[in-house]
């Protein structure tokens, strides 16, 4: 899951809470002592849902039928499908809604070193809206490649994930309501 994704289903908690989910990303460590507490408790949210996607059958079952030589790479690439996916069909106005406190909430913290560049980027083109175009979210896949070491592996994906699009698409039919029942937040909460 990426930002989309991981902001629908922390959407139940506070500013702070919501906040934490977007940028967990940025935060290295364990130690989140540092930080407010509901904003570390949003960071820790965010990594149970990274590990509940990682372990689940479906993604387990994408990865596999990534080439071998690209799957050290694919679990990046799989994150920003899923966010594609989540961008055309959930709900538009609360999507919508959730964007824009997303981005609110983004726009006014200074973000972690490891994604201070890239967030007013990500407001100003509107990519949450824009994942919705797979063109674009492939796009997004090669840009993150190129900050990898090395040829972008991430670029090289792209075929194979244009090839899989009809099973990934059934993989996360899969998937979103399995990550929902597990880690979304109720509207009610905190």
């Amino acid at each position: 899951m990426n930002f989309l994704a991981h902001a629908w289903l922390a959407r139940g908690g506070s500013d702070a809470f919501l906040l934490g989910n977007l940028v967990a990303d940025g935060i290295k460590g364990s130690d989140l002592s540092g930080w407010p507490a509901p904003f570390a408790e949003g960071v820790r949210h965010h990594r149970r849902v990274d590990a509940f996607v990682d372990r689940h059958d479906t993604v387990r079952g994408a990865l596999e039928r990534t080439p071998k030589g690209q799957r050290r790479f694919a679990g990046i690439a799989l994150d920003l499908v899923w966010d594609h996916f989540a961008a055309l069909r959930l709900p538009t106005q609360e999507r919508d809604a959730l964007i824009r406190r997303s981005y609110r909430l983004m726009g006014r913290e200074t973000a972690p070193a490891r994604l201070a560049s890239m967030v007013p980027v990500l407001i100003e083109q509107d990519w949450l809206h824009r994942y919705a175009d797979f063109g674009f979210t492939c796009r997004a896949i090669c840009g993150i490649g190129t900050r990898l070491r090395g040829p972008n592996r991430l670029a090289e994906l792209i075929p194979h994930l244009e090839d899989d699009y009809p099973r990934l698409e059934r993989d996360f039919e899969v998937l979103w309501p399995s990550v929902n029942a597990a880690c979304g937040l109720p509207l009610d909460h905190g």
